[in-house]
């Protein structure tokens, strides 16, 4: 008999192992990419001499809104949360170093424009160290290296106020990845004098000045009665429900009346920003987003709390109804987009004809460069 040496056995073996392996391996999936966020914590100053940045910070939400809307990621658009802190305030706790949280991260753009509405300037001193460390720790960072989680803070007095230095809060934006820029309110120069540069240096972001007093721009176009008019249009597609139902669907109509009312670009603004649906959403009151979030929606809700014939309607019907609702909001939208666009052109040629202002530094430019820049580290893109 002849005989098989034992290295040719082992080779067989090992071939049969290989073999058995590529039978009953499973393929393995495409990971997901993890979902991303953009978080920015808005820190103003509320002392006397702040009216003017307290004006400008209404006006910019929007504009900053539209300009994260536009960032596009490996998982898509990446979910967008704003938190607002005032500091400053003598009626604050004194323990707290005068800072207090306005709202933590939401995505409710009308509740945050509501807050913005409601602030108001009062003298005190302004801890700007205090209100840096503080956001860090209170807020619900996320912990998506690939997040894009930032600090804007902005006021007028020495950046060095308080017993708590902007040292520790750098460090702990550094241990969670967070980017401190500091946004000093008058001369570049007087900015640098009072240490505001150094925030930046140190939570790696960016140090810039701008006029707090600058006149909010007020450019009229052809397309804005249009876009009024779709956004009628657009808010008759939504459906509220819940305790919150009637009560948000006024919020939304008073922030449209205020916003308006405040400046005629800053009106546009907020209706382009409810024109993206990645960017102005409702889920917790407007069945339309609600629904597409959770299509069980209906068995968790009082159907008795829909507006009108709905709360007699069968889910089949309401859900057919919603149905109708979210495709016309999805036609305005797009209109929206389409409408804003040859506004936007149109803007650009008008700007070019008011050369005295092109070079006019407010809350709204700089947000927008800085943040535009920024993004691009976190494997974002804005156009």
């Amino acid at each position: 008999m002849q005989k098989i040496n034992q290295p040719a056995i082992a080779v067989l073996s090992l071939v049969a192992i290989f073999s058995l392996f590529a039978f009953t391996a499973k393929p393995v999936a495409n990971s997901k990419p993890e979902k991303q966020k953009i978080q920015v914590a808005i820190l103003l100053d509320v002392s006397n001499s702040m009216d003017g940045l307290i004006e400008q910070a209404k006006a910019q939400l929007w504009n900053m809104v539209n300009t994260m809307g536009k960032a596009k990621c490996d998982a898509g658009n990446p979910d967008i949360e704003i938190a607002l802190y005032e500091y400053g305030r003598t009626s604050n706790d004194m323990n707290a170093g005068y800072v207090k949280q306005i709202n933590g991260f939401i995505s409710n753009l009308d509740s945050l424009s509501e807050n913005l509405f409601n602030l108001t300037t009062n003298g005190g001193d302004e801890y700007c160290g205090q209100v840096i460390y503080t956001s860090i720790d209170e807020l619900k960072w996320d912990n998506n290296q690939n997040s894009y989680k930032v600090i804007f803070i902005a006021g007028n007095e020495d950046f060095l106020q308080g017993k708590k230095q902007y040292s520790e809060g750098c460090t702990k934006a550094k241990e969670k990845g967070i980017i401190v820029n500091t946004i000093y309110c008058g001369d570049k120069m007087q900015g640098i004098r009072e240490h505001w540069n150094l925030g930046a240096e140190c939570g790696n972001g960016s140090f810039t000045n701008i006029n707090s007093n600058a006149k909010l721009e007020q450019i009229y176009t052809p397309y804005d009665s249009t876009l009024y008019s779709l956004n009628s249009q657009l808010n008759n597609t939504y459906v509220s429900y819940g305790q919150l139902g009637f009560a948000s669907t006024a919020k939304q109509a008073k922030m449209d009346d205020e916003n308006t009312k405040m400046n005629n670009n800053v009106g546009i603004q907020r209706i382009v920003a409810k024109g993206k649906s990645n960017v102005y959403r409702n889920e917790s009151w407007d069945l339309v987003d609600g629904l597409e979030s959770d299509e069980k929606l209906l068995d968790k809700i009082d159907t008795k709390s829909l507006p009108g014939d709905l709360k007699n309607k069968s889910k089949a019907e309401i859900k057919a109804y919603v149905s109708v609702q979210a495709s016309a909001r999805a036609k305005v939208q797009k209109e929206i987009a389409e409408i804003n666009t040859k506004r936007e052109a149109f803007l650009t040629e008008e700007r070019k004809k008011r050369a005295e202002n092109k070079n006019e530094q407010t809350l709204e430019t700089e947000v927008e460069k800085i943040i535009k820049n920024q993004a691009k580290q976190f494997k974002m893109e804005i156009q």
